[in-house]
């Protein structure tokens, strides 16, 4: 039978293992409310308005600040419907 003092390496590796998986699972946690946050949303929406501003503009299309609305609005109503679209791919088929 091994001594306490000759596990006390393996006891301070698991240690630092277990942490190491809680940083991570912060690290997994921070990126997951980024990337359903709302204000992320709402920076890639002016984002796409502005590009499509732009690229309207650029091509002298007329009401380049209204026309940009119509893919800046399918992106928003893109982002409200992955939600139900991703309830039912995980339930009907998602398999492990």
């Amino acid at each position: 039978m091994k001594s306490f003092y000759s596990l006390y390496p393996l006891k301070k590796e698991m240690e630092t293992e277990i942490e190491g998986i809680k940083e991570r699972n912060k690290r997994v946690e921070v990126d997951k409310a980024w990337e359903t946050s709302y204000t992320r949303r709402l920076i890639i929406g002016i984002m796409t308005y502005l590009i499509a501003v732009w690229f309207m503009y650029s091509l002298n299309l007329g009401h380049p600040w209204l026309q940009a609305l119509i893919p800046t609005g399918g992106y928003f109503l893109s982002t409200l419907s992955l939600g139900v679209i991703k309830k039912y791919w995980i339930k009907k088929l998602y398999k492990k």
